[in-house]
């Protein structure tokens, strides 16, 4: 999904009707947002923490120092690892250590929903809607994240919903 998308899908998301124009800059299409009384403003990262300022909804962002560097740790990940992913070996890779991350977490930053889930929720939907069952049960943490965040109201919208099954097929045992 390219980015202008998945801005306008968090301006919604946050309950915002300005309806934004995105362009996009570059080879890699990075979004540039021209705001109304300033410059304009570049970066996937960089707009979405302007809309949820815009929004009022400052809470994503983190409510401790730790956890508002927790948010930008993720939002830098999401930029420098997801939207560089080339092949599935590196995608094996993301999802295994993402997977570990979230063992003992609800959230990226712990117990809190924050940008930093809608965001790479958004980066991880093309990725995650192709995978098997059998992957999906491979990534177990990351399948109870991105399931629980997909039914966080306002985040999907449009997305097509992934499904998880709720037993697993398989167990370790022989």
């Amino acid at each position: 999904m390219a980015a202008a998308a998945e801005l306008t899908l968090l301006e919604k998301s946050l309950g915002l009707s300005k309806g934004n124009k995105y362009s996009a800059q570059g080879e890699r299409q990075i979004p540039v947002l021209q705001t109304n009384n300033g410059p304009s403003l570049t970066g996937l990262t960089t707009i979405a923490t302007h809309l949820v300022k815009q929004a009022n909804k400052e809470y994503l962002l983190g409510s401790t120092a730790e956890e508002k560097a927790i948010v930008q740790q993720w939002l830098e990940y999401r930029v420098t690892r997801v939207d560089g992913q080339s092949t599935k070996e590196d995608l094996r890779t993301l999802l295994k250590d993402l997977n570990s991350y979230l063992e003992d977490k609800v959230y990226l930053t712990g117990h809190n929903f924050t940008l930093a889930d809608i965001l790479l929720y958004y980066g991880l939907h093309r990725f995650i809607v192709d995978l098997t069952v059998q992957e999906k049960e491979k990534y177990l943490n990351v399948s109870r994240w991105f399931c629980h965040i997909q039914h966080y109201p306002g985040i999907r919208q449009h997305l097509s919903s992934v499904v998880f099954i709720k037993n697993r097929l398989y167990t370790n045992s022989h």
